[in-house]
């Protein structure tokens, strides 16, 4: 398979890194400077890893032929975004791309990819050694709101953590048990049964201790969090009072 990448970035480098991992050829990355109107010459695929505002764009310059196919790699765009092009896809990984080397560790390490298009993007998915499934086109924004909701929001609320920690004087790493028992748990039992603590229990007095010891910059969120916590615990309580 004989690939060309547009958009030499930490995703483009790190798809880079990992076609060549399992013996594709990579034939260049062209960046914001270059003319990518031949992008489509001599490849099976070109992989369009630039942000999303101008995967459209980078389509249209690109010069249409039968043969090879163009991808983007978006979580939110559907497939308009590639236009014209007779044979389009594609392929979102969820996952986190820091930098190239750590990408291309995380492509290949069983990760799930949202496809679409041409089959070609579920070949891509296979010889990652991943899964994949479809996402319809009217869902994919909201698809993408609970990829940002998973990593993007998670990294805000571990942050609130390294800072409380910081006022306390207690490392963050003794933390990261309790923060990786909890996905893990989610991840087996569900998010329901995996809910504990003062909110779970409906221990207002313990919030409020919480909310009086924190500083005012870190209460607003703590107190959203932490009613959104306590109707998600009631859910099913109410659902039965409702039904008795």
């Amino acid at each position: 398979m004989r690939v060309r990448i547009v958009g030499p970035g930490r995703a483009g480098l790190s798809f880079s890194k990992a076609f060549t991992k399992i013996g594709w050829e990579v034939l260049g990355h062209l960046g914001k400077n270059d003319d990518v109107s031949n992008a489509a010459e001599e490849v099976d695929m070109v992989l369009i890893a630039v942000p999303d505002q101008k995967i459209q764009d980078i389509a249209e310059q690109i010069t249409a032929n039968d043969s090879a196919v163009i991808v983007h790699i978006s979580g939110s765009l559907t497939l308009d975004a590639l236009g014209q092009h007779k044979r389009i896809a594609s392929c979102h990984p969820l996952l986190s791309l820091p930098n190239p080397s750590v990408g291309e560790k995380r492509l290949l390490d069983k990760a799930w990819f949202a496809v679409a298009g041409d089959p070609i993007s579920i070949e891509i998915v296979q010889a990652f050694g991943g899964y994949h499934f479809h996402v319809p086109d009217e869902k994919r924004a909201a698809y993408h709101a609970g990829a940002c909701v998973a990593a993007n929001h998670l990294v805000v609320l571990l942050a609130q953590v390294e800072r409380i920690c910081e006022a306390v004087g207690a490392p963050f790493e003794a933390y990261e048990n309790l923060i990786q028992g909890t996905v893990e748990s989610v991840s087996t039992l569900g998010s329901k049964k995996s809910l504990t603590g003062p909110a779970a229990r409906g221990d207002i007095s313990t919030i409020q201790s919480h909310l009086d010891a924190l500083p005012e910059t870190e209460k607003s969120l703590y107190r959203y969090l932490s009613e959104a916590a306590r109707e998600f615990a009631t859910e099913g309580t109410k659902s039965e009072n409702k039904n008795t």
